[in-house]
């Protein structure tokens, strides 16, 4: 087998930990503030939905215009002026100054550095990845954000004593400067680049962008598989997206449930319930990279995953506080499990110069169905108890499970049973 930990794997994987750092602060940070000064779930969801918005249209352009340009100089580009953003954002807050409409355009500008960013990412990473390691690849990183998401009960810790993000946003700024610094290091020479080509002479033109959007659209609809994956993705996150704008207001706006507890409130309470599902996907991640499960059962084991994980995140916040942190726990370890079985194959599977649309049109479609998630989430919120509203949201993934990809599981199939 071909050595996967080369000069620019490690490279890539030492960058993607330390801005992931930086991105589960932030998201963490700018939705406690939000929540905290307007005390509102509609606008805690707004917030999450502007945030997602520019993903529905970033992709779309960045797609077409990666599988031509380079992937490389966008990813460390845009971390550079992630870190620019949040010095912003820390001055902001240092001086006490916090204004909703504001906040909510820098968000939205974040918003829209990490649409383009995910496509460019998503692209290029396979491409430091050596034949055959792609399941055990995606299994490093499917670790990532567990290990960085274990900074979450710090950062409510030091939240609740400084009584101000500020702190946060100075730690965000200063690890995504760093990741951008490492990922100008990387050697690898992009091969979908045709430097030399008329094409590439003239520039990114809107005749250009057009043509390439439509054989990026042409490829995913001949492509059934793919078609099948993408659809299903687009509406179990529209019931994830839900899910998780609720998830911290039922802990905040619930906590004499909670009152037996002793020692933290219940917004930390949820930081550590949380982490129980970061540590299940740390250790799913272990088990991807050692193990590798069977090919031809890939799809079957998938189908369980997601079937499993929607039943137990209907009705998990019904459970004590310790089988709710068990069913966190286990929907990590499988949470990885479906993102291994399904990056790794469909990465894989579409060619390097489509890969940028691919990832585009996906990335688009799946965020579309978050954003509605999330906006549906946050109304209904409002009216309804938190946890009823999820049960209807899983209901609606059940249903996809079935009507979608196992009624359509043969062309399925031709993707996820092969040897990555």
């Amino acid at each position: 087998m071909n050595k996967l930990w080369t000069k620019d794997f490690k490279i890539i994987t030492i960058g993607s930990i330390i801005s992931m750092l930086g991105n589960s602060v932030a998201g963490f940070a700018i939705g406690l503030l939000v929540l905290d000064l307007t005390d509102s779930t509609l606008l805690f969801s707004l917030f999450m939905v502007v945030y997602n918005l520019p993903k529905i249209v970033a992709p779309l352009f960045a797609g077409p215009y990666l599988d031509r340009f380079s992937r490389k100089k966008m990813i460390y580009t845009l971390d550079f002026m992630s870190a620019f953003i949040y010095v912003i954002m820390f001055f902001l807050l240092y001086v006490k100054w916090f204004n909703y409409p504001v906040f909510l355009f820098i968000v939205l500008l974040i918003g829209t550095i990490d649409g383009i960013y995910s496509v460019a990412y998503e692209s290029f990473y396979p491409n430091l990845v050596s034949e055959g390691n792609f399941s055990k690849a995606y299994s490093i990183s499917s670790m990532i954000y567990p290990l960085a998401s274990l900074m979450l009960p710090i950062a409510s810790i030091v939240y609740e004593n400084s009584g101000s993000a500020a702190p946060l946003f100075a730690f965000n700024a200063v690890t995504f400067f760093l990741a951008a610094i490492f990922e100008t290091q990387i050697g690898y020479k992009e091969n979908h680049i045709k430097e030399n080509t008329e094409d590439a002479k003239k520039g990114f033109s809107l005749i250009s962008y057009k043509t390439d959007f439509k054989e990026g659209l042409d490829y995913m609809r001949a492509e059934k598989g793919l078609l099948v994956i993408t659809i299903y993705f687009c509406i179990t996150m529209f019931a994830g997206g839900g899910l998780h704008v609720l998830h911290l207001p039922f802990f905040k706006n619930n906590p004499e449930l909670f009152s037996n507890i002793p020692l933290v409130n219940s917004v930390t309470l949820y930081t550590i319930i949380s982490s129980f599902g970061v540590l299940g996907r740390l250790i799913g991640g272990m088990i991807h990279y050692k193990y590798h499960y069977p090919v031809p059962k890939k799809f079957l084991i998938a189908l369980c995953v997601y079937t499993s994980i929607a039943f137990l995140e209907a009705f998990q916040l019904y459970f004590p506080v310790v089988l709710m942190a068990v069913s966190f726990f286990l929907i990590g370890i499988m949470g990885v499990t479906s993102f291994n079985i399904r990056i790794s194959a469909t990465q894989s599977y579409v060619p390097d110069d489509k890969r940028g649309r691919f990832n585009g049109t996906f990335q688009m479609i799946v965020s579309a169905g978050n954003i509605l998630g999330q906006l549906l989430a946050g109304f209904l919120g409002e009216i309804y108890p938190e946890r009823h509203v999820i049960i209807g949201l899983m209901s609606i993934n059940m249903l996809a499970i079935y009507f979608i990809m196992y009624r359509k599981r043969e062309h399925v199939k031709k993707i996820y049973n092969r040897r990555v």
